[in-house]
């Protein structure tokens, strides 16, 4: 019996992620000096990271127009109450570089900065306690529900939310380096995975849809699923060794089963096949 992968395709994917995985990032961490203390050390511990192959640079802003790093993947801007920011921001984006900008105070911050002529796009402005935007969107619908008090308190609970946003916005704006990215941050690698299951998802429900020959879509749904796990292995560290494996025995013997299952019931019952 034929194996329903295209085992091939799935060796040729485990090599580009061996490959993704020593792919070099640049980070840079731009600080503005009124930013709160607590929120300024914790990105820095954030995207601490002991990878040879990351560089994450960190400077203050000044009065000064700065000079983006060009080689830059993306840029982060703690923000405080400096009135540079918003023109500092426009700046790292004209050198085609993805950056985010991390207040504890979202909504006073885009009404200053909007009333200044220098808006930050609201896709681009990452706050605690701020509602994730979908993947499949550039940017949330609004700054969150509710009037919170300014600034957000930093509890353990806020940080945490700010930590998956970032780590999503990371997934949506580095897409070409994610897999890079989470291996070098911790607090990226759930978000990938997330990513990772809600692609794989909605590409075996166009496959589905698609096909109507039975069994034609399997090979592809389970390549995609193989795909995913690979993935989610690499982001977490996990090389591709005698458990992934077994984990890939257990997702290709699976839906080995699930179609001779199909098979056996489409003869049984009338109008299943």
């Amino acid at each position: 019996m034929k194996l329903p992968i295209d085992i091939p395709a799935l060796f040729k994917f485990a090599a580009d992620t061996d490959e993704a995985e020593a792919t070099p990032i640049a980070v840079s961490l731009y600080i503005d000096e009124s930013a709160p203390g607590e929120l300024v050390g914790h990105l820095r511990s954030l995207f601490a990271t002991s990878n040879p192959k990351a560089r994450v640079s960190m400077q203050y802003l000044d009065q000064e127009t700065l000079t983006p790093h060009s080689q830059d993947d993306m840029a982060c801007i703690i923000a405080g109450t400096s009135p540079v920011i918003g023109v500092q921001a426009q700046l790292i984006r004209m050198a085609q570089t993805p950056v985010m900008v991390v207040t504890d105070s979202p909504r006073s911050l885009s009404a200053r900065l909007e009333a200044e002529g220098s808006p930050i796009p609201l896709g681009d402005l990452i706050a605690p306690n701020m509602p994730a935007p979908n993947f499949q969107d550039e940017e949330p619908d609004d700054l969150g529900e509710g009037e919170q008090a300014e600034p957000i308190a930093l509890t353990d609970q806020s940080l945490a939310s700010l930590d998956t946003r970032i780590g999503r916005w990371i997934i949506s704006a580095c897409s070409e380096k994610k897999l890079p990215m989470a291996r070098t941050f911790a607090f990226v690698r759930k978000p990938l995975a997330l990513d990772s299951v809600m692609a794989t998802s909605l590409q075996n429900a166009a496959v589905g849809a698609v096909l109507f020959i039975p069994g034609a879509d399997l090979p592809i749904m389970t390549l995609n699923q193989a795909k995913m796990l690979l993935q989610i292995a690499a982001s977490y560290g996990k090389p591709l060794n005698g458990e992934r494996i077994k984990e890939l025995a257990f997702v290709v013997g699976g839906a080995f089963l699930c179609r001779n299952v199909a098979r056996s019931l489409s003869g049984i019952v009338p109008g299943l096949g």
